[in-house]
Order: C-alpha cells, then structure tokens, then sequence
C-alpha cells in the first residue's frame, strides 16, 4: 500500500512540472504585449518598461521561467495590478468556495446517478431504465449555465426559496446559498453517473461469479449490492474522476451564474480587467487541481479494487 501510494506521488512529481511548465509557456503566447494590454495603448515607453519590470518581462525567457518554477513552488504568485493584493492571498481566500462547490455538486451528483443507474440495471428495458434514459438525455442535452439560469429565476426569483446571489455566513446560510449551484452541477453530472453505473453494473451481473451467488440462494439485494455494484466500482470510480474534473471546470460559468465567490470568478474577472498576476495564479491552482484529482483517483483504485497491482 505504501509503496503503491510513493510511486503515484513519485509519478505526480513530473506531472506538476509539466503541467507548470504549460501554463508558462501558453501565457507568454498569448497575442499582444501584457503591457499595452494592462496599461492601453496609451501608456508611455517608461510606463510600459515599468511594468514589464514589476512582471520581470525584461529577463531572458529562461530565466523568467525558473523565477516562475520558484515563485509557484513557494507560492509566491506576485500581487493583483487592480487590487494591489497577493495573488495567493486572493487564491486562499476564494478556495474554499470553489472546493465546497464542487464537492457538494459530486456528493448530489452521486446521490442521484448511482441509486438511477442501479435501478436502471435492475429493471433492464423497464420504465425506470426508461426515465433514466430519458433523464440522461436531458442532462446531456442542457448546457450547465443555462440549468443554472432556470433555477434561479423559477426558485430564487420567482419563488423565493433560495437566495439570488453570494455565499452566505455561518453553515446553514452557506448550505442555503450553495444547494442551487450544487444541484444544477449535479444534474447535469448525474446524468453520465447514471448511464455509467447502469453499463458497469449490467456486466457485472453477466460475470459467472453472480451466477454462483444466485445459485446459492443469496438475496437478490446482496446479488445485486455486495456482488455485483462491488465489483462495478472500478470503472465508476474513473468515471467519477473524470466528473469531478468536468465539474471543477464547470463551476465557473455557475459561480458567474449566481454571482458567487470562487476561484473561476476571479480568473474570469482577472481576464476581464486583464489582470496578468491572477490570471497566472488561478490558471495555476486550477491546474495543480486537476493533477491532485487525478493522483486521488488512483489511490482510490487501491480502496475500491484490492486486485490493482501496487507497482
């Protein structure tokens, strides 16, 4: 177990470096000058040699790129050109919004597709295989942001029951303010949760072994529960991975949608007001994100399957 989890840190390691290393170089890619682009097109030469300054823009490229290796390494992302903030200090501070988004989105996610994909195995070709199919359209079909829109007019405009915009203060206003853009992620996400259940737990009900349990008399509950949605875990939890993926990314446009606090608000406003220090910082965490996502997947598959080898 020990081993399995330092090579998966170890294999992280050059994951990270690539993955810093991209957001460098796309960056410094971009079209246009950052200077002219921050400042306008009128700023003076000694306005523009100032900033480019205060950006180190004036080093050689590799130079800048190991001042940048070090700076992200040490968390030192410089200071927001708009606010004069640290550009971690601004990361730290929307963080945890972000994550509870994302989280709160997975655990309805979860709660709504794996219970509809399991009915769905069950009741192969039946009405509920039917209102999960047509439900996973719908899903599929319904862009996020637009779900959101929906919701917020129906339930917090028109209905009154949630709040239009922020995030709330002590835990139950911050549950009150999160339940809407949690649940517009989550039934979009459910959608392939549930089809993604139904084809994993469908053929592991085929394997000889639930068979074996049927022929013995086992409960159809334990058939279906112990042996068969145990065993259909390993796919689920890829793609489980790959969700909470899609709905870090997609709490962006949502955090928009219900003016929330967020690392994706941040960036989306940095680029806005073409704020190069925190466009740099959030493109960075939501990278390092993804990463650490996928390093947690893998240390899932130990937990959920014991035959994946620890090599």
């Amino acid at each position: 177990m020990l081993k399995y989890i330092g090579t998966r840190l170890l294999d992280a390691v050059p994951t990270v470096l690539f993955v810093i290393t991209l957001v460098f170089i796309s960056l410094r890619l971009l079209p246009g000058d950052p200077a002219e682009v921050a400042l306008g097109e009128y700023a003076t030469a000694e306005q523009m040699n100032t900033f480019r300054e205060q950006l180190g823009l004036n080093a050689p490229l590799w130079q800048q790129y190991f001042i940048f290796i070090r700076d992200v390494l040490t968390f030192n992302l410089g200071n927001s050109l708009g606010s004069g903030r640290s550009v971690a200090s601004i990361m730290v501070a929307n963080l945890p919004y972000t994550i509870e988004l994302t989280i709160a989105a997975m655990i309805l996610g979860m709660g709504i597709g794996i219970p509809m994909g399991v009915s769905a195995a069950v009741n192969r070709n039946k009405l509920p295989d039917t209102g999960s199919r047509v439900f996973a359209l719908l899903g599929y079909a319904i862009p996020d942001f637009y779900l959101g829109a929906m919701l917020l007019i129906v339930f917090s405009l028109n209905l009154g029951l949630f709040p239009i915009s922020g995030a709330g203060g002590d835990f139950f206003d911050r549950m009150h303010h999160l339940f809407l853009p949690a649940l517009t992620l989550a039934v979009v996400k459910s959608s392939f949760i549930s089809r993604l259940t139904r084809a994993s737990l469908l053929e592991a009900l085929n394997k000889d072994f639930v068979r074996t349990a049927r022929a013995k008399g086992a409960k159809e509950s334990r058939v279906i529960y112990l042996h068969g949605l145990r065993n259909a875990l390993l796919p689920i939890t890829t793609g489980l991975g790959l969700s909470t993926l899609a709905t870090l990314s997609g709490s962006v446009a949502i955090e928009l949608v219900f003016n929330r606090p967020g690392v994706g608000s941040v960036l989306i406003n940095a680029i806005t007001e073409r704020d190069y220090p925190v466009i740099q910082g959030g493109v960075v965490v939501f990278a390092t994100f993804v990463v650490i996502i996928n390093l947690l997947i893998d240390l899932a598959y130990v937990a959920v399957d014991p035959r994946v080898r620890m090599s």
